[in-house]
């Protein structure tokens, strides 16, 4: 059998952590997996056996060996950012949103559209721009 490329070799202090992370619980279980393929592969388990331990694939376990090799820890157990735009409001971009949708209908018109909030926010200089489906999410979103 090859010798592995991305050895598990965990301090002491890590060893710990991971351990009490796993006997709390109360962390995401995406995280735990993770946790506990570590703790396995620096028992010196084969990726076959933390596979079966553990119910997970074995790219999962090459995976999470070669992010702790190049990463470290913290880069083992959580998550890259996922690509993607920013999103156009931010939580006082949604407060301003809310409070114009509360206020009175500008004049001729009987009610907020999503596009006259679009709109809107974008006169009062809270975004730069921002289409009338990305103010009708926000609102579904906050009901």
């Amino acid at each position: 059998m090859p010798k592995k490329k991305y050895l598990i070799n965990l301090s002491d202090e890590e060893r710990h952590e991971l351990t009490e992370m796993t006997r709390k619980g109360e962390i995401k279980a995406r995280k735990m997996k993770r946790a506990l393929i570590l703790l396995k592969a620096d028992e010196d388990l084969t990726d076959p056996q933390i596979m079966d331990a553990l119910d997970v694939s074995r790219p999962t376990v090459e995976r999470i060996r070669k992010r702790f090799v190049e990463g470290g820890l913290d880069r083992a157990l959580n998550e890259d950012p996922r690509p993607g735009q920013r999103r156009k409001l931010d939580g006082r971009g949604e407060a301003q949103l809310i409070a114009i949708a509360c206020s009175k209908a500008p004049a001729g018109h009987d009610h907020w559209t999503v596009r006259l909030l679009a709109g809107k926010l974008v006169e009062m200089d809270v975004v730069e721009s921002i289409s009338h489906e990305t103010v009708r999410l926000t609102l579904k979103k906050t009901n």
